[in-house]
């Protein structure tokens, strides 16, 4: 906002620092370009989309991923499509979305949503999940520069349990491109936002107690996400275990499964799994039975090594 004067922030109580804290002290530095909006989620989004067109860079918030529903019609048909429609004429490029989204630990089935999937099928959109503080300040800036649509889903979890050193200065971290937390031999595991880190605990103890080694990729960028460094990790180990909050049909490690066993069919050793959230509401009193924890990481992580 220090170097673009056109950078808008606006969402429901964003004014005052946001439910999660995260635009406190923006409206006293930067006056009306941090505004409060009503509760109308698509009005947001559609908002956004019209300052973008006019060659403004709106930052929106949704509050919660779980009520960004309403506005599925503004990003989907809108957002996405307006540079194709209008032949290059008109872009909503300058648009990005902020969404806190996943398990919180007491949420329940309303704020606690992993929404990435639905959006990760529209052509035209980045999605993007951080899954640190210092790659959710390098990511969103990406974002907010990129000239395409930008879905930046902000893992809740992560809020008050992801601490590390963060670089005062601009910096930006290329979207599209996956990093490996942790080299391996034996099996690849992916995952993205909190996630990730479950995976690091279960890489680490299955090398402790079984003398596993595993590989550990962040996903970082969903939509487009990198095929590359994935096939190229898969080809490495000849496993895969790929791992998301949200539920098991039709999530995105779906998609991550179908390319590597067609890009990888002949070095695989054993066949890619998923563990993933369950096929239900997400619970409330039951969300560590419902969450793919590191006991269930390590299980299947066991079982593929030993297929």
């Amino acid at each position: 906002m220090d170097s673009n004067d056109k950078a808008l922030v606006f969402g429901e109580d964003v004014a005052f620092g946001g439910v999660f804290r995260c635009t406190v002290g923006l409206l006293e530095r930067y006056g009306r370009r941090c505004f409060n909006t009503p509760l109308c989620e698509q009005g947001i989004v559609g908002f956004g989309i019209g300052l973008a067109t006019q060659g403004y860079t709106p930052i929106a918030e949704i509050q919660f991923a779980d009520y960004i529903y309403p506005a599925f019609d503004q990003l989907v048909n809108e957002a996405a499509k307006y540079r194709y429609r209008s032949g290059g004429t008109f872009t909503a490029g300058g648009l990005t979305v902020r969404a806190p989204y996943g398990a919180v630990g007491h949420g329940g089935h309303y704020h606690s949503q992993s929404v990435e999937s639905f959006f990760t099928h529209v052509p035209g959109l980045k999605v993007v999940v951080p899954s640190s503080p210092a790659q959710a300040k390098g990511l969103l800036l990406s974002c907010i520069q990129d000239p395409d649509p930008c879905i930046f889903f902000e893992p809740k979890m992560l809020y008050r349990t992801s601490v590390e050193e963060v670089p005062v200065g601009e910096y930006t971290i290329p979207l599209g491109q996956a990093q490996v937390l942790r080299e391996g031999a034996d099996i690849t595991l992916i995952g993205w936002g909190a996630q990730v880190h479950v995976l690091a605990q279960a890489a680490q103890a299955v090398a402790d107690a079984d003398g596993i080694s595993c590989e550990v990729l962040d996903l970082r960028t969903l939509l487009p996400w990198d095929v590359q460094a994935v096939t190229a990790s898969v080809n490495k180990t000849g496993r895969l275990l790929v791992s998301h909050e949200a539920p098991l049909s039709s999530g995105f490690g779906a998609e991550l499964v179908a390319e590597v066993s067609r890009r990888c069919f002949l070095r695989l050793e054993a066949p890619p799994v998923r563990v993933c959230g369950a096929d239900t509401p997400f619970p409330l009193v039951f969300e560590p039975l419902y969450l793919p924890g590191v006991e269930r990481v390590v299980d299947a992580i066991r079982a593929t090594v030993r297929f």
